[in-house]
């Protein structure tokens, strides 16, 4: 007899988000981190009921927003029946617990919530440990003591434990996990250096850029192939290379992790293989989601860490993808001549990047494609002709 299968629809869990607009930023901006971290738990499965925003200089050390904040936060969950409430930066040890205590609730903060997300994405040996390693690293300094039957504290037959508290067992067992973590990475990163230097002198070109543009459905199309992509943050947690050929030239296409704001200092272990394939990479495609309204801000950002990670000059293609969803901003007034303000964008871009290329595509609906063909084919061209200049036979 077949078992029937019984498909359970998940509810998405309602939450509150809630960030602070201190000195450093504007109002506008702590608003654009808060929607990012709304998309980030809708990504995790989680439903946001409210947004909370409160300016100050900077975040309260005990409970991050103010007290009074705190209490309207406490009365909001009460009559809605909120279950879970998400803070915008890394919270201390101290202001956790103090949260917990005052709210009766689940409290995450946007570490763990990335940390979470990663955890669910993570499908290779090589992602799973590094998330584990992040969570272990996150988890150390906030454990907290629930039971005490190992502790010497009692008399009597029978009730003389080793002598350490079930807390300080627990910092053992994870301290112990974590070397065992950092081990295996050193295995991992060794094997895939020598993964990297087995694919000899091909020209090798990396998809760059921030997270949810569009770098894995760019790549499904110009390498074939079937790279997971889905519009969701951190769909890529492990870069892919793949061999694609333009014209008669081959060369290495791979996708990478994308980059995000506030990344926590946890993650960037898990960021290193990505590193190391931008830092041997030989021309840099970096994709933008011209759609998104804050797309100038996510190029600054993507742009200041490959700056960190490599300080040579490559040729770099700037790709701004999905131009088929780009809306323009309320704000504009239609151009005298005719001119729309994609076109406008276009020329006022063009003139900002100088050497750097600029195109203009839609990954999905494969539009101006052939476009990026050409370019991409002339760059890695040039790279041909100094590394192969008896082989012209190819170009």
């Amino acid at each position: 007899m077949a078992k029937a299968k019984l498909k359970i629809e998940k509810q998405n869990e309602g939450c509150i988000i809630v960030g602070v607009a201190h000195s450093n930023i504007s109002e506008e901006e702590a608003f654009e981190h808060l929607n990012e971290l709304e998309f980030l738990a809708h990504t995790a499965g989680a439903e946001t009921k409210k947004q909370v925003l409160q300016k100050l200089p900077v975040p309260n050390p005990k409970t991050y927003v103010g007290s009074g904040k705190l209490v309207e936060i406490k009365e909001y969950i009460i009559e809605h029946h909120i279950e879970l409430v998400i803070f915008d930066d890394e919270l201390s040890p101290s202001q956790l617990r103090n949260i917990e205590r005052e709210l009766c609730c689940k409290i995450l903060d946007r570490t763990i919530l990335i940390l979470d997300i990663f955890a669910s994405r993570a499908m290779t040996f090589h992602a799973k440990t590094q998330v584990e390693l992040a969570q272990l690293q996150y988890m150390l300094p906030r454990l907290t003591g629930l039971w005490t039957h190992l502790e010497r504290q009692k008399g009597g037959i029978g009730m003389r434990g080793p002598g350490e508290s079930q807390i300080e067992t627990d910092r053992r067992i994870i301290g112990q996990r974590i070397s065992l973590m950092k081990g295996r990475l050193k295995d991992i990163d060794k094997q895939m250096n020598t993964q990297r230097g087995n694919r000899g002198q091909l020209v090798r070109v990396a998809l760059v850029g921030y997270t949810n543009v569009g770098k894995s459905t760019l790549m499904n199309v110009l390498s074939k192939s079937k790279v997971f992509a889905e519009n969701k943050l951190f769909a890529t947690l492990d870069t892919t290379v793949r061999k694609v050929v333009l014209g008669n030239l081959p060369m290495l296409l791979t996708d990478t992790v994308g980059f995000i704001r506030k990344l926590p200092k946890q993650l960037m272990e898990s960021f290193k293989s990505t590193l190391d394939e931008v830092r041997e990479a030989d021309i840099l495609i970096h994709v933008l989601d011209i759609s998104h309204p804050n797309f100038e801000d996510h190029f600054r950002v993507v742009n200041e860490t490959l700056a960190e990670i490599d300080k040579s000059e490559k040729p770099t293609l700037v790709v701004f993808n999905k131009i088929d969803a780009y809306k323009p901003p309320e704000h504009e007034l239609e151009d005298p001549d005719g001119h729309s303000s994609l076109d406008l964008l276009k020329d006022s871009w063009m003139s900002k990047l100088g050497s750097q290329k600029a195109i203009f595509i839609s990954a999905q609906k494969k539009e101006n494609m052939e476009e990026l063909r050409e370019v991409l084919y002339e760059e890695v061209k040039e790279i041909f002709k100094v590394r192969y200049p008896y082989n012209n036979f190819l170009y």
